[in-house]
């Protein structure tokens, strides 16, 4: 067995249906995850100590459990202002809570992070979340991300990240939804369908849309150094930043 079908066997068995649905409508999203989880794996190999991790959106937990089960030395702060969602993840993750490996925060994250201290976090992690925010929001966080991090502390962060080139983006997002429209009709879920029509028209609005470039320099801008966009899949990225020491 894969070590891809070992991690589809874990995914499938402790967040089943959750994780399946989405690997059918956004297998990228899914790949995203994996890699956000890999990155910070392969910084917690290194490290001397355990990492404090904080997730931006825990969602139902797919991208938390990228996290925690890819590498031990690390624990989790989990943020996400959505209950219900977060609700399904307390659920799916209990046993990273009850060994302390997990905590949930219910605050937003601008909110949570100006609650922390400065300096005081290895890696600050996220997938799929900040391309939710408005644009100015996701500015502040973007700063309050740096000031939270340690020196030489980690952003990392899988996303859609709009290509530069409208044109190719466009047809790339219609080919996106035309795969929902396949996917959903085909099992019935009408209604999810049309959550997934209303959440991409958001997504791709003039306040919301998180495009190559501008993301880029909005790092650069806040202070970030060694900013890297890499593992480019269609619409969608891996970006990494580090804090100056």
């Amino acid at each position: 067995m894969s070590a891809n079908q070992h991690y589809d066997a874990l995914f499938a068995g402790v967040i089943g249906q959750d994780y399946q649905l989405l690997k059918l409508l956004s297998p990228l999203a899914v790949e995203m995850s994996r890699l956000v989880g890999l990155t910070i794996a392969s910084a917690a190999a290194t490290s001397e100590h355990p990492l404090q991790v904080v997730e931006l959106g825990t969602g139902t937990g797919i991208t938390t459990l990228a996290i925690l089960s890819q590498h031990d030395n690390l624990s989790v702060f989990s943020i996400d202002n959505e209950p219900v969602m977060q609700n399904q993840a307390k659920q799916h993750l209990h046993a990273w809570t009850t060994q302390q490996k997990l905590t949930f925060c219910d605050e937003d994250a601008l909110t949570a992070l100006q609650a922390m201290p400065s300096a005081s976090v290895d890696i600050i992690a996220s997938a799929y979340t900040l391309h939710n925010f408005l644009e100015d929001y996701r500015a502040l966080v973007i700063i309050e991300i740096l000031r939270v991090l340690k020196p030489g502390g980690q952003f990392i962060n899988g996303d859609r990240y709009a290509m530069d080139d409208i044109s190719l983006h466009t047809r790339l997002t219609q080919e996106e939804v035309s795969g929902y429209f396949k996917v959903l009709i085909g099992l019935g879920k009408l209604d999810v369908l049309e959550h997934w029509i209303l959440h991409i028209l958001s997504d791709e609005s003039a306040n919301h849309i998180m495009r190559e470039t501008p993301a880029l320099n909005l790092l650069k801008e806040a202070g970030f150094i060694d900013i890297k966009l890499s593992q480019r899949q269609q619409v969608n990225a891996l970006v990494t930043a580090t804090k100056p020491s």
